[in-house]
């Protein structure tokens, strides 16, 4: 096999871009990262937006960078293939230019939508008790609060896409994507990776005319090809394959080798995940797709805390600020120093517990994140492990789920993004569990996994299993310390699982005092 075969993998995430170059035995040879600053901003409290066109400049800045400084390496990239956020609403003219600010998967505001469901789909949606979870879909998709808020620019709007289809457009000059970006507020059809039409059962619960959606691609085919001016602004060779595009939780997944249900990836991100891949389509609860990934015919089932690590940026933000700055002088990482002193700790936190749900989700529409057993003795480094812990629970939580519905027993937990860094955290992962925690080779899993389904798009490899074997290495193990498992066993049976059926009314009553309204 010819050591020239390099992938260009572009990662767009919520805080940073992130452009490398792999070869085929999973190396990354170039690494550029490109901090957003700010990554958002917002003239609401609960609002995040950012400029559409504000991610490609950025993936340009360091694409340019990594180009500058890897000149042959980018004239032997094959291909591209890139992995981007979800659930992120960009609103075209005729043009194909940006009509507003797009509308990030962090924002919390909801439509007040009083324009009724044709009668049979209430009669049917209330049959079989979803009800409640179609009311807060509609409230929380953008597409209804745009037409009741912006009733003028939704007028203008000629495609509604994900922020990923216009990077696309930005790359290849179409308006084209692939269902697996598609995880989000979209009448998707996600078994058949394809969009519902106007008859289906759930098109009304978005109400986007179809004329307005992009142009969904076959996984096997590629999107396109790097334009002209896509190499002039970014420096990515022009006229080569754009092979895949998919959301960062499919690549990740994939970038740790878990693709079948004995295994399951924790992604601890601003937003944290579990999954599993499988062959076989999956709901993980009623309402709640398995998502498509960029392999035809692999579903991941997955469960979200809608804000899982940035729970961390919240906590050195209100708790931690100026411990943060004495370390920066020092030169050291506040965020070792941080876990270090969380460690310390015993399982538990001293019986601080916190149940991470501070946004609304389709089976708790009514819910609030909480924290109890608050002592004179607790301090704000018995918070933090709370939150580190109590995240971990939730995961827990949606993994019983999961295996009820595959009939599958996981055996072994892959863990990525920011948290996975830590050793302290991967060991508590393996605690909570009580299953072995493995990380692979870099911490870029996203966009090692976009570089695996890239050589498997090339032909390199001729399957994704193969490619796998290849170029995915554990890189360390964490096993569970059976003792501490046996408490935090305890902790979640008798304490966690309980705190949702023992406090929805305080939680409903508390949505009324604070006036939100979902």
């Amino acid at each position: 096999m010819s050591n020239d075969n390099y992938i260009l993998s572009i990662d767009y995430g919520t805080q940073s871009v992130k452009v490398s170059i792999f070869d085929d035995k999973g190396n990354i040879l170039a690494f550029e990262k490109q901090n957003y600053n700010p990554p958002y901003f917002s003239t609401n409290p609960s609002w995040f937006e950012q400029h559409a066109d504000f991610y490609w400049e950025q993936m340009c800045l360091a694409s340019q960078k990594l180009c500058q400084k890897n000149f042959e390496l980018m004239n032997n990239v094959k291909g591209v293939v890139t992995s981007c956020f979800r659930d992120t609403a960009v609103m075209l003219d005729k043009n194909h230019k940006p009509i507003r600010p797009a509308i990030l998967w962090l924002d919390q505001r909801v439509a007040k939508v009083e324009e009724k469901l044709p009668l049979l789909n209430r009669v049917l949606f209330a049959l079989v008790g979803m009800k409640e979870t179609i009311r807060v879909q509609r409230a929380k998709s953008m597409s209804n609060w745009l037409k009741v808020n912006e009733p003028i620019n939704w007028k203008k709007t000629d495609k509604y896409v994900n922020i990923s289809t216009y990077l696309n457009y930005r790359m290849i000059g179409e308006l084209k994507d692939s269902p697996s970006n598609y995880a989000g507020h979209y009448p998707l059809n996600f078994k058949r990776c394809k969009w519902y039409g106007s008859h289906a059962l759930k098109f009304p619960v978005f109400n986007i005319d179809i004329s307005k959606l992009c142009e969904l691609v076959d996984q096997d085919l590629p999107l396109g090809k790097v334009s002209l001016q896509a190499h002039e602004e970014s420096g990515i060779p022009f006229g080569i394959p754009l092979l895949s595009s998919s959301s960062d939780k499919a690549n990740e997944t994939i970038g740790n080798g878990s693709i079948d249900e004995t295994s399951a990836t924790i992604s601890y991100g601003t937003a944290a995940t579990i999954s599993i891949s499988s062959k076989h389509y999956v709901e993980p609860e009623t309402f709640l797709p398995a998502y498509a990934t960029p392999i035809k015919n692999l579903y991941n089932t997955e469960v979200q805390i809608y804000r899982g690590y940035w729970m961390i940026n919240w906590f050195v933000e209100q708790f931690y600020q100026s411990e943060k700055e004495e370390c920066e002088k020092l030169g050291i990482s506040y965020l070792d120093k941080l876990n270090k002193e969380m460690f310390q700790l015993v399982p538990g936190a001293d019986g601080l517990i916190l149940d991470p749900y501070w946004g609304p989700s389709l089976k708790r529409p009514n819910y609030k994140g909480m924290i109890i057993g608050f002592s004179d003795n607790h301090t704000k480094i018995h918070l933090y492990r709370a939150i580190i812990e109590g995240i971990c629970f939730s995961l827990k939580n949606s993994l019983t789920k999961i295996e009820r519905k595959t009939h599958k027993k996981v055996e072994r937990l892959y863990i990525s993004g920011g948290g996975a860094i830590s050793d302290e955290i991967a060991q508590i992962t393996a605690d909570i569990f009580n299953l072995p925690v493995y990380r692979v080779q870099t911490t870029e899993t996203s966009s090692l996994g976009s570089a695996i389904v890239g050589f498997v798009k090339l032909g390199i490899y001729d399957s994704l299993e193969t490619a796998i074997i290849k170029m995915v290495r554990t890189k360390s193990r964490f096993l569970p310390r059976s003792e501490i498992s046996i408490t935090y066993d305890y902790i979640f049976k008798n304490i966690y699982k309980k705190l949702y059926k023992n406090n929805i009314k305080t939680c409903k009553n508390i949505r009324k005092l604070t006036k939100i309204d979902i």
